[in-house]
């Protein structure tokens, strides 16, 4: 329970960086009790009216930064005046992930529910039927947080109009590239309104979000916040453990460890979507509650597995990469690298899925001989050594592929060693 001092303290500090006394209130009923790194240094300017684009890892507590400004903006307009058949929105949250819509959206309306005037957000995607969305968009909408692909289905139909939107986010904006989202971001720019405040967020500033950032922003404030977010939020409450484990027996060591371990919940990341499958069906046999989540599923699905392992029904989620960023698992303590991801940032996202809001987690990788030399790499990557351990039982047996003469160092086509193809072709565009 929280105490209500801590509460009138927090909001005192949201106060002191220009937050109105609804939204300090609003924030510290939310359980943000102290702002992050990147919530003191972005606000200010965003409530000043700057455009500016903030880098920052996963769990940092950018959907808050850019939130509290944005609707610190819709608290001071006169909302009703715009409110007609004519569909308007005056906010646009665009983002990758049906999930990061979802999750971003539930943060907005949470957050706003001490409004005198109520505030409408609708949330919108792929995957679904279009028509739901279509009638919960009439009349217009304060603030809209879209998937690209869908908002400009909405467009055609009607249903949406950018022409008046006052403030623009981009919640993880190399992700939005890295999606594929690019010919769509060109669309909805030549729809927005010259005169507007954006908000960039992103864990990367690379060279596509960086031409991105200078054709959709004005003068914008740039703040690289990765460094101090990491040591002073999720980093150091995370413990790193690397287990050396054969690939065979991997299934047989992660039920070992969640049994001793005594985990009430895990998230478990592989390579595939069979694998998720797979490993999730071997779990269910063994008598564990497992699920599988990945993009095959229908939103139905996902929303419904989701559902149940937030809620404590499932005790195990075997995902792919499609659940390392924007999820929030309130508590989740564990989190396995059954597969090493493929590059040193999206280990970062998906350990971030654990110790968030300031609490303490556990992030597992198994380690092979085959990919021994992987998981150098992300070390390096990171700063960190991670110790390597064995389990009794499980000791590995395999020992590590001879380099080839291609591979001479061994470490294979590991993402950012080597420019990938798409790499290649945006830097060509951009010179």
């Amino acid at each position: 329970m929280r105490h209500a001092g801590a509460v009138s303290a927090s909001g005192s500090l949201f106060s002191a960086l220009g937050l109105s006394p609804t939204l300090a209130a609003a924030a510290a009923g939310q359980g943000f009790i102290d702002p992050t790194p990147v919530q003191s240094a972005t606000l200010p300017p965003a409530l000043q009216g700057r455009d500016l684009i903030g880098i920052a890892p996963t769990g940092s507590g950018k959907t808050g930064a850019f939130g509290l400004a944005l609707l610190q903006r819709l608290e001071l307009m006169q909302r009703s005046a715009w409110r007609r058949a004519d569909t308007a929105t005056l906010a646009l949250v665009l983002v990758p992930t049906r999930e990061l819509a979802q999750q971003v959206g539930e943060t907005l309306r949470e957050l706003s529910r001490g409004f005198a005037d109520p505030v409408k957000v609708a949330i919108v995607f792929g995957g679904v039927s279009v028509n739901p969305q279509m009638l919960r968009l009439r009349g217009g909408a304060d603030v809209v947080v879209a998937t690209p692909g869908r908002l400009l289905d909405l467009v055609e139909r009607n249903a949406v109009k950018l022409g008046h939107v006052a403030v623009l986010v981009l919640d993880e904006a190399d992700r939005l590239l890295d999606e594929g989202f690019a010919d769509e971001l060109s669309r909805i720019q030549l729809l927005l309104p010259a005169r507007r405040q954006g908000l960039f967020f992103s864990a990367t500033f690379a060279p596509a979000v960086q031409a991105l950032a200078a054709s959709w922003l004005h003068e914008p404030l740039h703040l690289d916040l990765s460094a101090v977010a990491a040591m002073t939020a999720s980093a150091p409450a995370i413990e790193q453990r690397a287990v050396e484990v054969d690939a065979p027996r991997r299934t047989a060591l992660l039920r070992h460890l969640i049994e001793m371990g005594r985990w009430p919940q895990v998230l478990v990341f592989v390579a595939t979507r069979y694998a998720s499958e797979h490993v999730a069906d071997k779990l269910r046999r063994a008598g564990l509650a497992a699920a599988a989540f990945h993009g095959d599923l229908s939103q139905g699905a996902r929303t419904r597995v989701l559902s149940e392992f937030q809620g404590g029904a499932l005790q195990v989620l075997l995902a792919t990469d499609m659940a390392a960023r924007g999820l929030h698992i309130p508590g989740l303590p564990v989190v396995v690298n059954y597969d090493l991801p493929r590059s040193p940032v999206d280990h970062t996202h998906r350990i971030g899925r654990t110790a968030r809001a300031g609490a303490k987690g556990l992030a597992v990788s198994f380690v092979s001989a085959a990919t021994e030399a992987h998981f150098r790499l992300i070390e390096k990557r990171q700063g960190q050594r991670v110790p390597r351990e064995r389990v009794a039982e499980f000791e590995p047996e395999e020992s590590a592929p001879p380099p080839s003469a291609a591979d001479p160092t061994g470490v294979g086509g590991v993402k950012g060693r080597r420019k990938s193809k798409k790499d290649k072709l945006r830097e060509a565009a951009g010179a």
